[in-house]
């Protein structure tokens, strides 16, 4: 069954294994490890970089996302990670922002985390520049994902988004809901004001209000899986087995 599982992860991976002129996706197999390797550059169109809300120009990168061909689940949970995981098409997968609360700040925010209120990136994708693929660039130049678009990322036929760094899959579903809702009353502290998902912490995780638990995932067939969803928070933020901690490297 193992092997079989590996040849089916090859199959689906060369299916997006085209190479272009700027586009390129790799698969190989590294010991313990899967790795898909990429440009960066999706299989998509993408929006105009830089724009009037992101500054940041495209750059063509050298991505190398590993993660183990065996996923195992642990007896804890990690979080806080930036990368949470790669596309298929060898796009990573960047939910957070790098931006907090500070009034002190021309625009209100800044990399300063002292205030505890970390911008949410989907609330308002036009004043990140995001483009129709829940996309955008970062001062490095790479292009990576907020949040899923179905249309553009979705293998068709096995509903696969991508891996996550502990190398369970990511999957597409709508019938599969998110157990994060946001919290009722006001803000605590500044910026005040009622939770309305200007920030991450505006969402609180309700267990089985969903289909999903606080990491976006659930057992299918035994095996477990995350997902995407169209509700916060779109993609796993937290990850219930092994993860590589070296999952996207940089050449």
């Amino acid at each position: 069954m193992k092997i079989l599982h590996y040849f089916i992860f090859f199959l689906i991976i060369s299916a997006f294994s085209v190479s272009a002129e700027h586009y390129t996706v790799i698969a190989e197999s590294r010991g313990k490890m899967s790795c898909i390797i990429s440009k960066g550059q999706p299989d998509h169109s993408m929006g105009k970089f830089p724009n009037r809300a992101n500054p940041n120009k495209f750059q063509e990168q050298k991505l190398t996302f590993c993660f183990p061909k065996v996923p195992r689940l642990t007896n804890f949970v990690t979080r806080g990670l930036m990368t949470v995981g790669v596309a298929l098409n060898g796009i990573p997968i960047r939910p957070y922002t790098a931006d907090y609360f500070d009034p002190n700040a021309t625009r209100g925010f800044s990399k300063n985390p002292s205030s505890g209120w970390r911008k949410q990136a989907m609330f308002n994708p036009r004043s990140l520049g995001i483009d129709l693929h829940n996309g955008h660039v970062d001062k490095s130049g790479l292009y990576h994902y907020h949040k899923i678009r179905a249309a553009s990322i979705v293998d068709k036929k096995e509903y696969i988004v991508g891996h996550a760094p502990d190398g369970f899959k990511i999957m597409y579903n709508e019938s599969e809901s998110s157990s994060w809702s946001l919290k009722k009353g006001l803000r605590s502290t500044a910026p005040g004001g009622k939770f309305d998902g200007n920030f991450e912490e505006d969402f609180e995780y309700i267990s089985n209000s969903g289909s999903l638990d606080e990491c976006n995932g659930k057992k299918i067939n035994g095996v477990y899986t995350y997902f995407a969803t169209d509700t916060y928070p779109f993609f796993p933020r937290c990850f219930k087995g092994a993860v590589n901690k070296n999952f996207m490297q940089r050449n």
